[in-house]
């Protein structure tokens, strides 16, 4: 059964359907693959399989009933930690929720089990999901499969990692500062910011918050575009419903590149720091986008508001939702939770309404950026992977790290736009290390950007070099 598990998600849901495999059998590779390699990268951090058996069985009887069968039939996933899953164990990576077992799913969730994915246990974190390196006092690191002495990125490394090594094709993860996008560049694989409410990420104590996202992680475009199709759509408790629903999504995904505008920054015109070696490769893989049919021009929107505007919205979104914790369990929770909350505290009423001009004024700067281009292309990530010994890299390019964020700003600048961003492999150092891109799009422009990071997908395949792993390539991080 190893050949199910090399299958893209969409291949594999269309053998469940054509009876080719059951689900039932789907979920014995998944497990299998588990128990093979989790122990090299501890991606994966709680099982269920008696419940995972369960909904495979249901699923198969349903294939034969010839009633309809939903998007994902059958489709075997581990969740991110981070997200509620009723009945089964979701800690956040927080020693604070360490038995939490909760009485019902979020929404991520609940649509993905609709949708027919057999849910089989839960992926590893950060505490709560801050920081793009995955470790917590609850279950320890998970590394990287191409290195696995090295990160998989975070907050939803796990994901990305399981995704890597085989496990799975597609997986949820989320991002507020990079999530899916740096654990992506980390791992070889692809992850999807939307645009602002596509899939809706209610915060229960702000129903208007923008920052954060849910989004799929896959090996395949293709594969992106069908979870998006499944579970893209409005909820009730989102007061701002988004133009795209599922729909939008259908169908397949015809890469196309010719005539499109690309603006490509190595620095995002304000000097962010990038290391060489991620520089080489993604100055290289340019000229696939000009083979292709696209312009490409050195050029970006005016970020110079952006670490601004991300800063004090994340300070305030964690000060909403992690604050109570805080107070109650401050000697539990790992201090750059505490100075992140502590920020959102600190931050007065005028800072608050600066915040809110200078988003307006990135905002412009954007729709003055796209009205000349298509696509912004940069740098997923500012570095390599790195030890997954340490807590987050000390400096980038020779340029000291003041906070846990400074290594992320790659990605936490394009957040604070609130565009739709999509994170793709683009190649390989000289030592095996993946490298991503991130291509952004103007507002709602999703599957548009699907389709044109196809083309560059297509061309590269980058994909297809997949990691070695076995027992005995553990590494002291993972055990």
């Amino acid at each position: 059964m190893t050949e199910i598990l090399d299958l893209s998600a969409t291949d594999l849901v269309a053998g469940i359907r054509r009876r080719e495999f059951s689900a039932r059998e789907a979920v014995t590779a998944h497990l299998a693959r588990i128990d093979e390699v989790n122990p090299v990268i501890n991606a994966v951090v709680t099982l269920d399989p008696e419940a995972a058996f369960a909904a495979a069985d249901a699923a198969d009887r349903l294939t034969v009933s010839g009633a309809e069968l939903p998007p994902l039939h059958g489709l075997p996933m581990t969740h991110k930690d981070t997200h509620q899953t009723k009945g089964m164990r979701t800690t956040q990576g927080s020693l604070v929720l360490k038995e939490n077992v909760p009485d019902e799913d979020d929404l991520i969730v609940a649509r993905l089990r609709k949708a027919g994915v057999v849910a089989t246990g839960k992926t590893n974190v950060p505490e709560f999901g801050a920081g793009s390196h995955t470790f917590n006092e609850v279950f320890g690191t998970t590394t990287n499969p191409y290195a696995p002495s090295r990160s998989a990125g975070g907050s939803s490394g796990g994901v990305a990692a399981a995704i890597a090594a085989g496990i799975q094709p597609l997986g949820e993860g989320s991002d507020m500062g990079g999530s899916l996008r740096i654990p992506a560049s980390f791992c070889n694989v692809v992850g999807f910011r939307p645009s602002y409410g596509v899939i809706p990420m209610p915060a229960p104590n702000n129903a208007w918050a923008w920052l954060g996202r849910t989004g799929p992680m896959a090996r395949e475009i293709s594969d992106i575009a069908m979870f998006m199709s499944a579970v893209a759509g409005p909820s009730p408790k989102l007061p701002t419903p988004a133009p795209l629903d599922g729909s939008a999504f259908a169908g397949d995904v015809v890469g196309d590149l010719r005539g499109v505008r690309i603006g490509w920054s190595p620095d995002f015109g304000i000097g962010i720091p990038v290391e060489r070696a991620v520089l080489e490769v993604l100055q290289r893989q340019l000229r696939v986008f000009e083979e292709a049919g696209a312009i490409v021009e050195e050029a970006a929107p005016d970020f110079s508001e952006a670490d601004r505007v991300f800063q004090a919205t994340r300070a305030t979104d964690f000060a909403a939702g992690l604050g109570p914790l805080v107070r109650r369990h401050r000697d539990l929770i790992k201090p750059e939770v505490i100075w992140n909350v502590e920020l959102g505290w600190s931050l007065s009423a005028e800072e608050l309404i600066e915040t809110t001009a200078a988003r307006t004024r990135l905002e412009a700067s954007v729709q003055d950026f796209f009205g000349r281009y298509d696509l912004f292309l940069s740098p997923a990530a500012q570095v390599l992977p790195f030890d997954a010994a340490l807590r987050y890299p000390g400096d980038v390019a020779g340029e000291k790290s003041r906070t846990y964020l400074d290594w992320m700003r790659s990605a936490c600048v394009l957040s604070a736009t609130s565009l739709p961003v999509l994170a793709v492999p683009a190649g390989f150092t000289a030592e095996g290390l993946p490298v991503g891109f991130q291509i952004a799009a103007n507002h709602y422009q999703d599957m548009a950007l699907l389709r044109q990071a196809k083309a560059f997908e297509e061309r590269t395949r980058c994909v297809d070099r997949r990691p070695e792993l076995s027992r005995a390539t553990a590494s002291p991080a993972a055990s």
